[in-house]
């Protein structure tokens, strides 16, 4: 069994997870292929870019059903920004456009404040919260999620009102901020992560 994957989707930010994962000696595989991700330990879906062309791209690379039977089969899952949207149906950035729905809810856009919201913010954790440390981290997203089940969220964040920062539900954990770019607070995170999935 190989140790972590890094989900090559051809979008992403994958060179920033990998060297998070790198300065922590964690071994580890870029990749896409289906056979070395259903067989992986660990999963991570870095993101960054568009919801309809990650969708698009996962389906041209046959990763959509490696993906939801890794998600079904306990494998501990880690989405990233655009890989926490797409585990949902849908999304107003890609109307039409069917999401993973592996979780219940929708992706919506902001409709106050700058968009895209870039910056640090404070995390508040929830009870359902495994890994996360109370603290800040970076934001760079024009987009939120909105759980059907509110008890899955891990924590939330204020940007001219209360968001879904991150969820937790089973062995699928999935942040919309980036931990790979989160300094002190993100390194915690990855670290939280990797010992206990």
């Amino acid at each position: 069994m190989n140790n972590t994957v890094v989900v090559d989707y051809e979008s992403g930010n994958l060179r920033s997870v990998a060297n998070m994962l790198t300065f922590l000696d964690v071994p580890f595989e870029i990749t896409s292929d289906k056979n070395k991700i259903l067989k992986a330990k660990r999963i991570i879906f870095p993101g960054q870019g568009h919801f309809g062309q990650a969708m698009g791209n996962l389906e041209k690379k046959g990763l959509i059903p490696v993906i939801k039977e890794c998600c079904e089969k306990n494998t501990p899952f880690l989405g990233i920004c655009i890989g926490l949207q797409i585990l949902f149906e849908k999304s107003e950035e890609a109307v039409g456009v069917q999401g993973l729905g592996i979780l219940e809810g929708e992706v919506k856009r902001f409709t106050k404040g700058k968009i895209p919201q870039v910056g640090w913010t404070k995390l508040t954790t929830t009870q359902n919260n495994k890994y996360i440390p109370n603290d800040y981290f970076y934001f760079v997203n024009s987009y939120y999620v909105a759980p059907k089940d509110s008890s899955i969220i891990s924590a939330t964040y204020n940007y001219h009102g209360e968001f879904c920062a991150s969820i937790q539900k089973n062995n699928i954990t999935a942040v919309q901020f980036h931990p790979e770019k989160s300094a002190s607070a993100g390194l915690k995170f990855f670290q939280n992560w990797l010992a206990l999935s």
